[in-house]
């Protein structure tokens, strides 16, 4: 029964598996995205549906917050993506001018770190001098148990993308049934109604796609989600409501 598990761990697998460039995920870029375009979309229609003005103008504001938002969004998280970039990079070269400025201070940190860990002794000395005779693991060691910095970085371009295509995709869903309206008359407050239906489900699906990645139950990762989503959902309508009737 533990085989698998068994065979994952054998030298040969356990070589092969640290030896290979991890991989990061964009799991966090995809619902940051879906989860704002599905409120910000919901917005736009609860305020000028609310407003009791037809399809089309809903549609063209809809989308138009799709394009507009998603892109400010996935722009914001390329900046934000490179800006940890950077400073890792920053850090990177300020450690190894510290090596070569001082570098028996950088080994009194390695020493002390490892110390903290548990090492004393030979085997604390040994673990410094086999450290600090690469330049590269010591400034990485640095980085990590120094700064508390990761050593991997996503894509800049990719967390981007994810963000906007969740952003637009998902948050297409609300506004479907007025898009449907364009093309078959329909009742305002039959097509509001689907509306509100598809959004719920959009909350839902993210949350429930979610628990594939990660160690949560698929209904109370949707049900989380869809609360959660909702209550933002909620507030911008509150707000959307409000501010109508200040300027009416």
């Amino acid at each position: 029964m533990n085989m698998p598990l068994e065979h994952d761990h054998d030298p040969a697998s356990i070589a092969k598996r640290l030896s290979g460039t991890s991989k990061h995920s964009y799991l966090r870029d995809f619902v940051y995205g879906a989860i704002d375009g599905t409120v910000t979309t919901f917005a736009v229609v609860t305020s000028v549906a609310g407003a009791g003005l037809p399809p089309q103008v809903v549609v063209v504001l809809g989308m138009a917050n799709l394009l507009g938002d998603g892109f400010s969004m996935a722009a914001s998280n390329f900046l934000g993506t490179r800006t940890d970039q950077q400073l890792l990079e920053k850090a990177r070269a300020m450690e190894a001018r510290h090596i070569k400025l001082v570098p028996e201070g950088e080994r009194e940190e390695i020493r002390q770190i490892f110390a903290a860990k548990g090492f004393d002794g030979e085997v604390l000395e040994r673990v410094v001098e086999v450290i600090t005779s690469d330049e590269n693991q010591w400034i990485n060691t640095m980085l990590v148990d120094e700064l508390g910095m990761s050593l991997e970085s996503p894509s800049a371009l990719k967390a981007a993308l994810t963000t906007f295509f969740a952003f637009f995709i998902v948050g297409l869903l609300p506004l479907i049934a007025f898009m449907f309206g364009l093309v078959v008359p329909t009742e305002s407050l039959w097509t509001y109604s689907v509306s509100l239906v598809l959004t719920a489900f959009a909350f839902f699906f993210v949350g429930a796609a979610k628990s594939v990645f990660v160690e949560q139950k698929w209904y109370w990762s949707g049900l989380e989600t869809l609360l959660l989503g909702g209550i933002a959902a909620l507030l911008a309508f509150l707000v959307s409501w409000f501010l109508r009737g200040v300027i009416s």
